[in-house]
């Protein structure tokens, strides 16, 4: 992953900027039974093959974008300039037409959508510049994309020479078709349809696993290539002409706009290759990628950093209250949670034989957080703290046991007499000790108050202690 932001992609295809009006309805028009929306705020994004670009560049990688625009362009380039995708040159303009626009309006939700587009054949001399610009972009990148929304600027000649190129370089061509004829790409290195897709294509439903491997099948014969089908809620699943098929399950915790998705994932696949990734790779990151994309609102791309996050947290889908995980993993839920403006509370120490003095504390911290971490040293840290007859419990035990302990979201070990460097890590917005500490005392404490956080010392119970325990064992 880290390879990622080395990555040079060229997306040719059709380019056009998604623009979002955000108001209010408050009555009804006297001159029609239609709502009157009220203006609040409007923005505009890169939108078609302009949005597979930008999601490219929130990557860290490079995109060089080809397609075609109209004289009325300006607001398009300005926004891929916004982004940082200085290569805009591949941008032809044509006279004869417009940018493509879809306004959207919305009023808590989508109201209405009113597309600018005009889609008559391109010119022979508009069409010899697209292909100019394409080769030109190909010999410069190590995967190539196709993004054909089906507003004509990839045309069969476009298509062929495009293929040809990149064929003749050896680097993939991935396309998101919209043609129902899949011979129309043929050439190319893969296909990343939707089920929609597939199934106009091939009059074949896909539904099941079954239905989708027929469906596929069926496409393979006109396309003459390798096909990852993108399922919606069953995740994706990779057909290759040879090998074995492979299905990957959703990534998506939560949906709320799939605006986007298939841009984000032909995005990801592709820079993933361009860096050489193998394909079982570059197909979880597209997917975890399209998992974070469709949790939010309108056109969207994901970050480098949310994608890495994602990756580490995967292993935490099923993760029950109190579990004992790997310090990444402790550290990507951290920020997970903090992106959701939930407050996240830290706690550390031996913890062995749990006494009510634990209990005391872990409320206290509970109450003081939405989120609690616990932080528990291991089992070579406590010897050398206590020593060699400590700890009487072994990590393991006192992880189940203090994950157990109501309040308890996650618990993590850590190795370092201090633990300075998980604080360091993990960024809790709360650190709580005992009130035997003064805050100038609390490790880590000038951490959190340095990101406005704040230090908790929680009252003790008295004649409560593990070494108390062990003497009155004796």
């Amino acid at each position: 992953m880290n390879r990622l932001p080395e990555a040079k992609v060229a997306v040719i295809g059709d380019v056009m900027i998604d623009v979002y009006l955000k108001g209010i309805i408050e009555r009804i028009s006297p001159e029609a039974p239609v709502p009157v929306v009220r203006a609040k705020s409007q923005n505009a994004v890169p939108g078609g093959a302009a949005n597979v670009a930008a999601n490219i560049v929130a990557l860290g990688a490079q995109a060089i974008l080809v397609g075609v625009i109209g004289p009325d362009g300006a607001d398009l380039c300005h926004a891929l300039e916004s982004l940082g995708l200085s290569h805009v040159d591949g941008l032809v303009v044509d006279e004869s037409r417009r940018t493509i626009r879809k306004q959207r309006i919305m009023a808590g939700q989508q109201v209405v959508r009113i597309d600018f587009e005009d889609t008559h054949e391109l010119s022979k001399d508009i069409e010899a510049k697209v292909i100019a610009h394409a080769l030109r972009a190909i010999d410069n990148v190590e995967a190539v994309i196709l993004s054909d929304y089906g507003k004509g600027v990839l045309t069969p000649a476009v298509v062929k020479a495009i293929n040809a190129h990149a064929r003749a370089q050896n680097k993939p061509v991935i396309v998101d078709p919209k043609q129902r004829d899949l011979s129309w790409y043929r050439g190319a290195t893969l296909i990343t349809p939707n089920r929609a897709e597939l199934t106009a294509a091939t009059g074949l439903p896909c539904e099941s696993d079954e239905q989708a491997a027929k469906a596929a099948k069926a496409a393979q014969i006109a396309f003459d290539g390798d096909i990852l089908l993108t399922r919606s809620e069953k995740g994706l699943s990779y057909y290759p002409r040879e090998g074995e098929v492979a299905h990957q399950p959703t990534r998506a915790r939560e949906v709320f706009d799939v605006s986007g998705a298939g841009d984000t994932v032909v995005a990801t696949l592709a820079t993933a290759l361009a860096v050489k990734a193998d394909f079982a790779e570059a197909m979880n990151f597209a997917n975890h990628a399209a998992g974070i994309v469709v949790a939010k609102a309108g056109t969207a791309t994901t970050t480098l950093e949310e994608l890495r996050e994602a990756i580490e947290l995967s292993d935490g889908h099923s993760l029950t209250g109190g579990a004992l995980v790997e310090r990444h993993v402790a550290a990507a839920m951290c920020r997970h949670w903090q992106r959701q403006g939930l407050k996240v509370g830290m706690a550390n120490g031996c913890f062995d034989l749990i006494h009510p003095g634990h209990i005391a504390l872990i409320r206290q911290a509970s109450e003081a957080c939405d989120k609690l971490i616990m932080a528990l040293n291991t089992d070579a840290s406590v010897s050398r703290l206590k020593g060699p007859t400590r700890p009487v419990q072994k990590e393991a035990a006192r992880a189940q046991v203090i994950g157990a302990v109501k309040g308890v979201d996650l618990v993590v070990l850590f190795d370092e007499e201090t633990p300075l460097e998980l604080i360091e890590a993990l960024q809790p917005d709360v650190l709580v000790k005992g009130a035997d500490y003064t805050v100038e005392t609390v490790v880590g404490a000038d951490i959190v108050l340095a990101r406005g956080g704040r230090v908790v010392l929680a009252d003790l119970i008295a004649g409560q202690s593990t070494t108390r325990l062990i003497r009155d064992m004796a």
